[in-house]
């Protein structure tokens, strides 16, 4: 009979129906019931040896929180029958309940109870205490997790013990993960946490990776990516990479219509062993990038949430180089421009962009792209109130480090010559010189976005880019030379989850910050011969540092920022402590 590997993780979830992710220990069906009568089944599919299912869940009811459970071939497996949580629930908020999105970044894997924790308390573990601990009381309505959810290169003293005991470390990559099966480890360490595990199966999650999940700095440069793939193991680590990415993560961020409209998904379910299916979509991703789209778009009642692949979607080739390729380009814009409200937009057709997806032009108001049917969404009011654009790297940086990565992409591409261009390759590797920063045109491209879905009859009240990534939590805030946003927008920045900060990161982000600071950056600049950005911007918090997590409480039109960091109490105890607590519209 087969048993409960790992999950469950309530992933999508709407008003009417949800998906339910597991990993289980064999091949079987697996179903989930709910208190109220909604339930759904799928059998497993395997890869590589392992087992999975991802359950649809029909028939919720909006505005309520169910209790479920899970059954594999009839025989329940969830809640366990001594658990110390409380039971796990699908819930299914509406418009008027608001919304309350929790966000970060950058989360190693805690040790089991008991064992001395080096990095200190993990923000994930020490919310989902505070939740089980009042269950009826607020908890996040979808939690962002924007990447490094493992660690593939630096991996904890138990897994590297069992990499050794495995094939040794004597060949590279040595400590680091190798193989689809080392993969596996990581998330069997990070989700098999007890408060994570339960936390993610009550609380609907959406992922995005970084350059961890992979290898750092992942897709830097094409000359990285050469050298990367001269190796003998590189080709290995990243289809499993990607492989283990698309089972465990990305399956789930995407809707039951997304999924059954999805050849690859029917194509290793469909086969007993999806193995050589996935291996051959890793390899084309591999070998052309635009031919697979790792971003996409959740719609909660009038928050539209985009998440952005920054790492897959890259042009690494010095003379177009870019944050996101033409096509990823084209789609994030057309997410952001579908249903804006300016009343000229059409209401019928069949895809993102021309008012129907999700929504489906029939004026009745009732999802992204529906308004009434004349196209005037009401008052002038978009499609959603809230604009929320994940990824994992941070648009807007300390004013120094951008300036220095903005000098560096322009010592690469041969603007000093060749002797500066090999310096600067050694610079941008050795200091994670690779954020929209480094991507000159792609950060005003994207500045240039937002200031437009910001303006306007059809603007949302807020704008947020949410990012993680450099280990520390801030708020910034740009403005545009003669042009004045209607929209409210700030990039939102807040890792680590669960990780250590340097003091050479706290320092030298600190004095990022400073006026000296920004004097340096601009003489910099100025040796690259860097046009300016188009857009200027203004720390308004920050910076702070430590294991946090930020939340957006988001009514109506109205926005509030809180972040969290997670402390130690002298009883051993964890707690999250309040930071910042700060309105944004």
């Amino acid at each position: 009979m087969a048993g409960l590997r790992l999950g469950p993780l309530l992933r999508y979830a709407d008003g009417s129906c949800a998906t339910v992710w597991v990993e289980t220990s064999g091949l079987c069906t697996a179903e989930v019931r709910c208190a109220d009568g909604a339930r759904g089944a799928a059998d497993t599919f395997s890869v590589a040896g392992h087992h999975y299912a991802l359950v649809p869940v029909d028939g919720l009811t909006p505005g309520t929180a169910t209790e479920y459970e899970v059954l594999l071939d009839g025989a329940s497996v969830w809640p366990p029958p001594d658990s110390r949580f409380p039971p796990s629930v699908i819930a299914t908020p509406t418009d008027d309940d608001g919304m309350r999105v929790a966000f970060g970044s950058c989360r190693w894997a805690a040790p089991p109870a008991g064992g001395k924790d080096p990095v200190g308390p993990d923000a994930l573990d020490t919310l989902s205490a505070r939740v089980a601990a009042d269950p009826e009381g607020a908890r996040p309505d979808v939690l962002l997790l924007l990447g490094d959810q493992v660690y593939a290169d630096e991996v904890s003293d138990a897994t590297r013990r069992w990499i050794a005991d495995r094939r040794g470390l004597d060949r590279p990559p040595g400590d680091q993960v190798a193989d689809y099966e080392e993969y596996t480890r990581l998330y069997d360490e990070s989700w098999l946490d007890p408060e994570v595990r339960w936390l993610l199966s009550t609380v609907p999650s959406c992922m995005i990776f970084d350059d961890h999940d992979v290898v750092d700095d992942w897709n830097t440069s094409a000359a990285w990516l050469a050298d990367m793939r001269a190796t003998d193991w590189w080709q290995e680590r990243l289809l499993s990479g990607l492989m283990s990415y698309w089972v465990y993560q990305q399956l789930g961020n995407l809707s039951p219509d997304e999924l059954a409209a999805d050849p690859l998904y029917a194509a290793v379910r469909e086969t007993p062993d999806g193995t050589a299916a996935l291996r051959a979509f890793a390899a084309r991703a591999d070998a052309d990038p635009a031919s697979v789209r790792w971003s996409y778009r959740r719609d909660f009642g009038r928050t539209r949430v985009l998440m952005v692949d920054s790492r897959a979607a890259r042009v690494l080739e010095e003379d177009r180089r870019a944050m996101l390729d033409p096509d990823e380009a084209a789609w994030l814009r057309e997410q952001i421009m579908d249903g804006r409200g300016d009343g000229e937009g059409p209401r019928t057709g069949d895809g993102p962009g021309n008012g129907d997806g999700p929504g489906n032009g029939d004026g009745d108001g009732d999802s992204p792209g529906d308004g009434p049917a004349d196209g005037d969404t009401g008052a002038g009011r978009g499609a959603y109130d809230h604009l929320l654009i994940g990824t994992s790297l941070p648009w807007l940086l300390p004013h120094l480090v951008h300036d220095v990565e903005a000098w560096n992409s322009a010592m690469c591409g041969g603007e000093r010559g060749a002797r500066w261009a090999r310096l600067g390759e050694r610079i941008r590797r050795g200091a994670d010189l690779e954020h929209w920063s480094a991507f000159p045109s792609s950060f005003d491209a994207l500045g240039d976005l937002i200031a437009e879905a910001a303006t306007g009859p059809g603007a949302p009240a807020t704008v947020s880019v949410l990012s993680g990534d450099v280990h520390h939590a801030y708020v910034a805030e740009p403005s545009w030379p003669g042009r004045a946003p209607d929209a409210r927008v700030a990039q939102l920045t807040c890792s680590p989850v669960h990780n250590s900060v340097p003091l050479s990161i706290r320092l030298g982000f600190r004095f990022g910050w400073s006026a000296p600071a920004r004097a340096l950056g601009r003489r910099i600049a100025r040796h690259g011969r860097c046009a300016p950005p188009a857009v200027s911007w203004r720390r308004t918090g920050g910076p702070w540092f430590g294991n946090q997590i930020m939340t957006l409480t988001l009514r109506g039109r109205s926005a509030r920022l809180r972040l969290e960091q997670a402390r130690a109490n002298r009883d051993g105890t964890n707690v999250l402590r309040m930071i910042t607590d700060r309105e944004l519209a």
